[in-house]
C-alpha cells in the first residue's frame, strides 16, 4: 500500500499534513453556510414562478380571444336582427311573419347566451389576473432575496478565494508525495463523515475520531511509524502526536 521509495513514517506525516490543508479549505467552505444551498434554492423557485406566470399570461390571452370570438358572435347576430326586422316590412303572408319572427327570437337567445358566456369568461380572467399579480410581486420580491444572497455569497468568496485556490495547490501537491492507494483510502474516509477528518491523532488513550480508547499495544505500533493503522471502531487512519514532528 506504501511507496517502497519513501519511509512509512515520512508518507504518515505527509498524510497528516494533507489532512491539516484540507481541514482549512473545509473551514473556508463553511464560511459560506448554507448560502450555496439558498441561492440555488432561489433560482429554482424563480424558475418555477417564471414558467407558472407565463402560463397564466398565455391563459389570460386565451380567454381574451374566446371573449374577442363571443363578442363578434354578438355582433353578427345583432347583425342578422337588423336583417330580419327589415324582410318583416315586405313580408307577404303569416307563414313568413311568423319564420322571421322565429329567427329574431333564435339570434336574441344567441345573444343571451354569448353574453353569459363572456361573464363566465370574464369571471375566469379576472381570478387569473389575480393569481398572475400575485405571482409577478412573488417574482420580484425572489430576485431582491437572490440578489442580497448572490451578494453575501460573492463577499465570502472574494475573501477566501486566495487562501482556498493557494490550500487546494498545496492539498495537489502534498497528495502527489504519498501514495494513491493510501489516498483513495483517505478520500473513502473523508466522505463518511461530516467534519471529513480521515486521519486523527492518538490523544490521551483515545481515537481523536471517535474518541473510543485505542489499546497499549495498537498505540505502542502507531508510534513506531512502521505502518498504517486504523481505528477499530471508526476506520480513521490513527497516528501519534509525534508524527507532526517527524521530518519529511
Amino acid at each position: 500500500m506504501i511507496k517502497a521509495d519513501i519511509p512509512i513514517a515520512i508518507q504518515l506525516r505527509k498524510l497528516y499534513e494533507l489532512q491539516q490543508i484540507d481541514s482549512q479549505i473545509n473551514e473556508f467552505e463553511t464560511l459560506k453556510g448554507e448560502l450555496p444551498v439558498e441561492v440555488s434554492d432561489l433560482e429554482d423557485e424563480l424558475e418555477g414562478l417564471e414558467t407558472r406566470s407565463k402560463k397564466l399570461d398565455e391563459s389570460i390571452k386565451n380567454v381574451e380571444k374566446k371573449v374577442a370570438k363571443f363578442q363578434g358572435g354578438i355582433k353578427d347576430s345583432k347583425s342578422l336582427i337588423s336583417k330580419y326586422e327589415k324582410q318583416l316590412d315586405t313580408v307577404k303572408n303569416n307563414r313568413e311573419y311568423d319564420a322571421l319572427m322565429k329567427e329574431i327570437e333564435l339570434q336574441k337567445l344567441e345573444i343571451e347566451l354569448f353574453n353569459k358566456k363572456i361573464k363566465d369568461t370574464e369571471s375566469q380572467t379576472a381570478s387569473k389576473e389575480e393569481l398572475l399579480k400575485g405571482t409577478k410581486e412573488k417574482i420580484k420580491q425572489k430576485k431582491k432575496d437572490l440578489d442580497v444572497k448572490k451578494v453575501e455569497l460573492e463577499e465570502v468568496i472574494a475573501k477566501t478565494e486566495e487562501d482556498v485556490v493557494k490550500l487546494t495547490k498545496k492539498s495537489e501537491k502534498a497528495k502527489k508525495e504519498i501514495d494513491e492507494r493510501l489516498i483513495q483510502g483517505y478520500e473513502r474516509i473523508r466522505k463518511n463523515y461530516r467534519n471529513s477528518l480521515a486521519v486523527v491523532t492518538v490523544t490521551r488513550d483515545s481515537c481523536g475520531g471517535c474518541f473510543n480508547k485505542i489499546p497499549p499495544q495498537t498505540q505502542l505500533e502507531i508510534s513506531q511509524h512502521k505502518k498504517v493503522l486504523v481505528c477499530e471502531h471508526c476506520g480513521r487512519i490513527l497516528v501519534d502526536e509525534s508524527i507532526a514532528l517527524v521530518e519529511g
